[in-house]
């Protein structure tokens, strides 16, 4: 086994300076998701720079809000060591923080450019499940973020190629692949909404729809993997979370309907 090929996290080192994988897959996806959103948009008579104003403060409220919701919920770790909560290059952030601060960025950008919120979320949906099916590549080339121990031979009945199963041996132990399964429901995830958004919906339920599609994904994938934050011993967050996040699209999407706060459809050029 010692002369399994795996691929190097370090993309390029110049000197003092270490670009990584990781980096670059992440960079790589956000940067699709925008021209995805950005051409969309423009096709709904919204101004082609909207997206690109959002991202500005998106992103990087995004990244820290991901990293306060790991630290929360690894608080006795952090409490016991506080420098090392600032240490994001060490690891150490989740999506679903990620999407919070996201979401409060765009409502609070919304109403401050006289837009849609659900318009924008609309719109950006298909990029956003896009831009987590590239990023799941990363933790393949980090090797983390995978499943239990598992044998060789099941890799290969899989059918996966030989770069992915030698990845996925890590310390003598041979892993899940959850990365990739997370990613290939996330592609997936972006064709049906691709395919919903033709069938011009009520605006709202496109994003809604992502929130449904990734969470019934998410809560299976994250019962495999081993690193996973607790709320208790047998409890998983995210589990928890994705669960609570399925009910609330559903429960407003419902409401929307009853109510009437759905009656423009997702073509719709009004604001």
């Amino acid at each position: 086994m010692d002369n399994i090929q795996q691929i190097d996290r370090v993309a390029l080192a110049l000197g003092p300076i270490t670009i990584y994988w990781y980096g670059i897959i992440i960079a790589s996806g956000i940067v699709l998701g925008w021209l995805l959103a950005t051409r969309e948009s423009k096709k709904l008579g919204l101004p082609k720079d909207i997206f690109s104003d959002l991202l500005f403060w998106a992103i990087p409220i995004s990244i820290i809000s991901a990293r306060i919701y790991y630290v929360l919920f690894k608080w006795e770790y952090y409490f016991q060591n506080p420098s090392k909560m600032f240490a994001i290059w060490e690891g150490g952030i989740a999506i679903h923080g990620a999407l919070i601060g996201g979401v409060i960025t765009s409502v609070i950008y919304a109403k401050k450019k006289g837009v849609s919120f659900w318009k924008l979320a609309d719109i950006a949906a298909p990029s956003i499940i896009l831009g987590q099916a590239i990023g799941r590549w990363g933790n393949f080339i980090n090797q983390e973020a995978h499943g239990g121990e598992v044998v060789r031979s099941f890799l290969e009945d899989l059918n996966l190629p030989e770069f992915i199963i030698n990845q996925m041996y890590i310390d003598g132990i041979y892993y899940h692949p959850t990365f990739l399964y997370e990613s290939v429901w996330d592609i997936a995830g972006f064709i049906f909404l691709v395919i919903l958004r033709r069938f011009n919906p009520r605006r709202g339920e496109l994003f809604l729809s992502y929130v449904i599609w990734y969470s019934i994904g998410r809560f299976f994938v994250e019962g495999l993997r081993t690193d996973s934050l607790m709320l208790t011993d047998s409890l998983r967050i995210a589990q928890l979370l994705s669960l609570i996040l399925i009910g609330i699209a559903i429960i407003l999407i419902w409401y929307r309907r009853k109510y009437g706060y759905s009656t423009l459809r997702y073509s719709d050029k009004k604001k």
